[in-house]
């Protein structure tokens, strides 16, 4: 597996976590694939709110926690945001038609629990916690 750092970002607040959502997002195309880790209230959404901003501006942004996805209509593709945290086997992603999803960008938070899902080549974003208001923010690309 080949990763390669787009860009790491020490981000000081929330507004700074959605400013690099949204650098990534003037990289991607439809049909691509974002991959984020992070522990609880790392700042996975606000990065994903960030994202939208560019990609789908009218979009309300939220954590699909109990609804599993949430999609957002863009100017230029559609935003399928997932949240893998309740996820236990591929059975539960069969049940709620995760592999029916394309002709999307998909950003999924706690890939951590389902590596299965991964394509070839994804968009990795590890937020890593420094302190109550401090994030570590880096982003790459992989390819298998």
């Amino acid at each position: 597996m080949k990763e390669k750092e787009l860009f790491k970002i020490l981000s000081h607040n929330t507004a700074e976590t959605e400013s690099a959502g949204a650098l990534l997002a003037v990289s991607v195309k439809n049909n691509d694939f974002v991959a984020l880790y992070g522990d609880l209230g790392a700042g996975k959404t606000a990065f994903v709110r960030g994202f939208a901003s560019v990609a789908a501006p009218s979009a309300e942004v939220g954590s699909p926690s109990y609804g599993f996805v949430n999609e957002y209509e863009g100017t230029s593709y559609k935003i399928c945001h997932f949240d893998m945290y309740r996820v236990e086997s591929d059975d539960d992603l069969y049940s709620v038609g995760f592999y029916d999803y394309d002709n999307c960008v998909i950003l999924a938070e706690w890939c951590e629990k389902t590596p299965q899902i991964l394509p070839n080549k994804y968009y990795k974003v590890k937020i890593d916690i420094i302190d109550d208001a401090a994030r570590m923010i880096y982003v790459s690309l992989v390819s298998k």
